[in-house]
């Protein structure tokens, strides 16, 4: 029976580091891109907000939304509406404002064709 030699037991040490350091980063990417509501405060959530203008957060488990600062994030067929989330201190944070499209147009027809 051979012998390992030290640099091929060494190797698949390395890929394995590799590969954990990679999923680190990732994660870490991931939870940086997306704030999460419940770790903040209210006034955290706002001025996060205030600084990027558009922000997606994650407000739950396996839940996320985008919240704006005013309706020229928005799509031009839709509103923005005031909205309001969970925080750490607060049961209802005004966050800011979400794009919504409206029941009927702004030019009075019920549906656009």
């Amino acid at each position: 029976m051979p012998i390992p030699s030290p640099r091929s037991a060494t190797r698949p040490t390395v890929a394995c580091i590799a590969v954990a350091l990679t999923a680190l980063f990732a994660t870490t990417t991931a939870s940086l891109a997306r704030p999460d509501l419940r770790q903040m405060t209210c006034r955290e959530a706002q001025q996060t907000l205030a600084r990027n203008g558009a922000v997606v957060f994650t407000t739950g488990r396996n839940t996320y939304d985008r919240f704006v600062t005013s309706r020229a994030y928005c799509d031009s067929w839709e509103d923005a509406v005031p909205a309001y989330e969970k925080t750490r201190d607060a049961p209802q944070c005004q966050i800011g404002f979400q794009c919504e499209e409206p029941l009927f147009s702004r030019r009075g027809r019920l549906f656009d064709n």
